[in-house]
């Protein structure tokens, strides 16, 4: 016994056949592996450590005070714009910009870790000294509970007095 084979209609063939190309194309297009958006981020940061490196190089900032003020950039970078502006700086007969910020000191980065660590310490982080009332409204205490049977006092509600009619 065979099968009948049902004859499939030349409109339906050809919806089929575009339908088919369409999906390839966008999957075609598609970044699944996120491959591409891995690459992006590393020439953005890369290009960003350059642009620091340089930026240090033109305000006359040694490549260490450079390392030292950004601590979170590739130093190959930074090193690599570094680099680049001082080749510029040195072909074009350029001076050095003085830094609008004068370059932290070992010892104060380390008195101001030392303050920061305090005031955490102290739980005002500082910001509590500021505003004292707004930190007293916001206290509120918890109901209390008993404990180990699972039950909590909350405080009793409010009697709500309607006024008589007439």
């Amino acid at each position: 016994m065979s099968a009948s084979l049902v004859p499939i209609p030349a409109s339906l063939r050809r919806t089929a056949t575009a339908l088919a190309v369409v999906s390839a194309a966008l999957v075609a297009g598609c970044d699944l592996t996120g491959a591409e958006a891995a690459e992006k981020a590393t020439a953005q940061r890369e290009a960003d450590g350059k642009a620091v490196g340089s930026a240090c190089r033109h305000a006359g900032r040694a490549i260490e005070d450079c390392y030292a003020l950004n601590p979170k950039a590739q130093r190959a970078a930074i090193f690599a714009g570094w680099r680049e502006m001082d080749e510029y700086m040195r072909e074009n007969k350029l001076e050095a910009v003085a830094p609008s910020a004068p370059a932290p000191s070992a010892k104060a980065e380390r008195a101001d870790k030392a303050e920061r660590a305090d005031k955490l310490a102290d739980g005002s982080g500082g910001k509590l000294e500021a505003r004292p009332a707004r930190a007293e409204k916001r206290a509120v205490e918890p109901p209390s509970a008993e404990v180990g049977t699972g039950r909590v006092e909350l405080p009793p509600k409010p009697r709500v007095v309607r006024p008589e009619p007439g």
